[in-house]
């Protein structure tokens, strides 16, 4: 999620846990630390991949998050002028604060590494965007009225009871989304193929659908409020055939373990060089995807991996127009937007004649 709203989510428990006895400072010292693991996007590991796949890495680990609750209690209960605190209060508070953070980024798309240094897969369970305002708005009025009022512990507990109700509510439109895609996927004989469900820009009311098949990939936008209306899968090409050279480097190693099998290849004329190109998939939105980079060049008729592979920037941004046409189609009107209809340039040609 993103910094506001992590430091607000930290304000709030820290309020709703020591409000009583710390008052105010309860809420900024939430507030620090509910960003605190988010610093590690400071860090430059020299290489595109390595800086997308590191971040929500060592910081976000439940085990050090953890430590480093245990040693802030350590050094409270020993030093803070505040005595009437025990050590369990200390922990619990911290604790409270730090864990919660990589937790709610597990719930959007990007993948978090909560069980750093194990190697495993990044966890990634979406059911909110990395930027909701109606989840962060309620926690935001909460720690206002707490710091501006003596009522901190419950303004605080107030903003994270309506916040966890709005999670709630998320993963129950995901579930039924999940119910409505379930006969399109029978349909194409893709019920066991690679599937990603997550929320849209800034709600959780459209959903779009992501679903891998060899040598292609199916986009679907579907509203909660899109009645019986079963959705339709576009595809597009995510050229398969390409991946084998990119998985002879380490950074596409590590992209491919970062992103599974979500990933699209592509060869760009960059610098004078045909360029092989992947593309995760899953972040941003069709035809708005950030995260692209290079891995390897064309050397004498063979691709050769290179050293330091860099982030490609996206020629097109979301713009008014877009997020509008979004807003009609959450609110039910399938003929507002279709995923394809905001693919990037160079993949239309591949689609003429398609409609949705």
């Amino acid at each position: 999620m993103d910094s506001v709203t992590q430091a607000v989510l930290g304000a709030a428990i820290g309020g709703a846990v020591l409000g009583r006895r710390l008052g105010r400072k309860a809420i900024l010292i939430g507030a620090v630390l509910g960003t605190l693991p988010d610093l590690d996007v400071a860090l430059d590991y020299g290489d595109a991949v390595a800086n997308v796949t590191e971040h929500r890495g060592f910081s976000h680990s439940l085990f050090v998050l953890t430590g480093l609750a245990t040693l802030l209690a350590l050094l409270c209960a020993r030093f803070a002028p505040t005595k009437n605190i025990s050590l369990p209060h200390w922990w619990c508070f911290f604790t409270l604060i730090l864990i919660p953070h990589p937790l709610l980024d597990a719930l959007t798309t990007y993948g978090t590494q909560l069980f750093w240094p194990l190697n495993l897969v990044p966890a990634a369970w979406p059911i909110i965007f990395i930027i909701d305002p109606l989840y962060t708005l309620p926690l935001l009025f909460a720690v206002g009225v707490g710091l501006v009022s003596l009522r901190v512990r419950k303004a605080c507990t107030w903003g994270l009871a309506i916040t966890c109700v709005y999670l709630a509510l998320a993963a129950g439109a995901k579930l039924m989304v999940e119910q409505r895609l379930a006969p399109a996927l029978a349909e194409q004989g893709l019920e066991d193929a690679p599937l990603l469900i997550q929320p849209t820009p800034f709600n959780t009311v459209l959903w779009r659908a992501t679903v891998v098949d060899g040598d292609h990939y199916y986009e679907s936008l579907i509203s909660v409020f899109g009645g019986d209306s079963q959705p339709r899968l576009e595809s597009l090409v995510r050229n398969a055939a390409l991946e084998e050279p990119i998985l002879t480097s380490l950074q596409g190693q590590r992209l491919a373990w970062f992103a599974g099998p979500f990933l699209r290849y592509e060869v760009r004329w960059l610098n004078g060089k045909e360029t092989l190109i992947a593309t995760d998939i899953r972040l941003g939105f069709p035809g708005f995807h950030p995260f692209s980079f290079t891995l390897a060049t064309r050397e004498d008729e063979r691709w050769v991996p290179l050293a330091v592979s860099e982030q490609v920037q996206s020629s097109r941004s979301i713009h008014m127009t877009t997020l509008s046409r979004l807003a009609a189609r959450a609110a039910g009107n399938t003929s507002a937007l279709c995923a394809s209809d905001f693919v990037e340039q160079q993949w239309r040609a591949e689609h003429i004649g398609y409609r949705c």
